[in-house]
């Protein structure tokens, strides 16, 4: 089991495969083993492309006990989710565009489950067979908008409001991690994935009832107490542990 990467090298996509600081070219990122081993690359000489490019993309809300009581609201009984657009994917080290400058606008660290296999009314006992992986996310939300539409679709759909990456890990236990969110070097959120109400498996478990997941969709699993607002100049720092961290900037 390996990290798995969508890569540009010299100009050049690819798909690969990391392991041990080895890089192997793979034919999809569902290929977690074999691949043709590349030469030593620098570091500098490689570009993160979005992990994954799904056809749907999940957001989970209120699945942190701190976080609903920062900003209100009721604890769900069940996981409440909702749809994003797959076009606001950003990946590592890309710039998150603010289309209105004097709205708040926030960030939200998050783990991301990348699904592996096409899958509908999966079964608690099963669900463990339709994970490729997880990475790191950030969920931005237009927090003005929010308020005023009261759905929360489009407050978090405008294009690069979706950080994903940089990598996925596809040997990973997501029951018990760190999960912390750094703005210009300040630690603004800190909580664990232990203490989400609804774990991973429960929500793909929910959110495949009635409705078809494919190779490639996303599931972002909400966030830990700390959301804050974000501004022009900003750097921020998503780390997951077993992940490496998910760094972008604000334009």
């Amino acid at each position: 089991m390996a990290q798995i990467a969508h890569l540009k090298i010299e100009g050049k996509p690819l798909y690969a495969r990391i392991e041990e600081d080895r890089i192997y070219r793979i034919d999809s990122p569902f290929q977690i083993s074999g691949g043709t081993l590349l030469p030593a690359i620098a570091e500098e000489q490689i570009e993160y492309l979005p992990p994954i490019l799904p056809n749907k993309l999940f957001a989970v809300g209120r699945n942190y006990t701190e976080h609903i009581r920062e900003i209100g609201g009721e604890r769900p009984s069940e996981p409440l989710f909702w749809l994003k657009a797959p076009s606001s994917i950003l990946p590592h080290n890309g710039f998150i565009q603010i289309p209105y400058p004097e709205h708040r606008t926030d960030f939200e660290i998050e783990l991301a489950i990348i699904i592996g296999k096409t899958g509908k009314n999966i079964p608690l006992s099963s669900v463990q067979n339709y994970i490729l992986g997880y990475t790191c996310a950030l969920d931005i939300t237009d927090r003005t908008i929010q308020k005023v539409e009261g759905q929360w679709s489009r407050c978090k759909s405008f294009d690069t409001f979706t950080p994903l990456g940089p990598v996925i890990e596809t040997d990973l236990d997501p029951s018990k991690l760190k999960i912390q969110l750094f703005q210009n070097d300040i630690l603004k959120q800190d909580g664990n994935t232990e203490m989400m109400i609804f774990d991973c498996h429960q929500i793909i478990s929910h959110v495949s009832q009635g409705i078809t997941l494919s190779a490639g969709d996303v599931i972002l699993t909400g966030t830990p107490c700390g959301i804050g607002p974000i501004t022009s100049g900003d750097t921020l720092k998503a780390c997951i542990e077993g992940i490496p961290p998910l760094t972008v900037h604000v334009k």
